[in-house]
């Protein structure tokens, strides 16, 4: 019985890490943009934890705490420090309005399911309930990254399709080896700071961060 609730809160969970998805992909303002993300890798690291005790990984309680430090404590902190230095605006610009992007969003979770159905039929419960919601939250980073004109904003959503990855991967295995794991945090911790720099220097160089500009002056050049 403890079994089966434990896996009805890892259905709730994964489903709030969708929820979550969808709400980042309609957000207008940057700092709930920043906030959806820190709720997002709380469930992702809640799911984690529940998946270790179903499955007796308990390397997977150490990785549920990294999730917590990296992308709930850290990541966050490193992105708001990244906007007040480059002084960016609080509104988020989008290349598609809100009515199609939802859409679109809809569409990508409806070919996830689709996509991954011969794979849940031979899968565990738990795998079955999520390994789609876990594709449909990386295609859902991926149209963030696509839709949004601002690269700290494209950032986001590519640390957001990163949480889909890690969310499938803990769906359909049950947990990487700890050694991959670890090294799979210090890359995205990493790749964050890499792209805080590359924000600074491209800030700099242009004056903007509007991807939409920088390629206007490359049409120009």
């Amino acid at each position: 019985m403890d079994i089966q609730i434990t896996e009805q809160i890892i259905i709730m969970l994964a489903a709030l890490v969708l929820l979550t998805a969808f709400a980042m992909l309609v957000q207008r303002k940057i700092y709930g943009l920043i906030s959806l993300f820190m709720w997002q890798g709380i469930f992702l690291a809640l799911t984690t934890a529940f998946v270790g005790y179903i499955a007796h990984r308990y390397h997977l309680y150490i990785s549920a705490v990294l999730t917590l430090l990296l992308k709930v404590i850290l990541l966050p902190y490193i992105l708001r420090m990244l906007i007040i230095k480059l002084k960016i605006s609080r509104e988020v610009e989008s290349v598609v309005n809100v009515t199609s992007t939802m859409l679109i969003g809809i569409a990508l979770v409806i070919f996830s399911y689709q996509l991954t159905a011969p794979i849940r039929q031979n899968s565990a419960f738990v795998a079955q309930s999520i390994i789609a919601i876990a594709l449909a939250t990386v295609m859902i980073g991926l149209l963030m990254m696509i839709t949004r004109r601002n690269a700290v904003t494209q950032i986001i959503g590519f640390l957001a399709m990163e949480n889909g990855l890690f969310f499938a991967a803990i769906s359909a295995t049950y947990g990487m080896p700890l050694v991959v794991e670890l090294g799979v945090a210090i890359d995205i911790l990493i790749a964050a700071f890499v792209f805080g720099i590359f924000s600074l220097h491209i800030n700099t160089t242009f004056d903007s961060l509007d991807v939409d500009k920088m390629a206007q002056l490359k049409e120009d050049y």
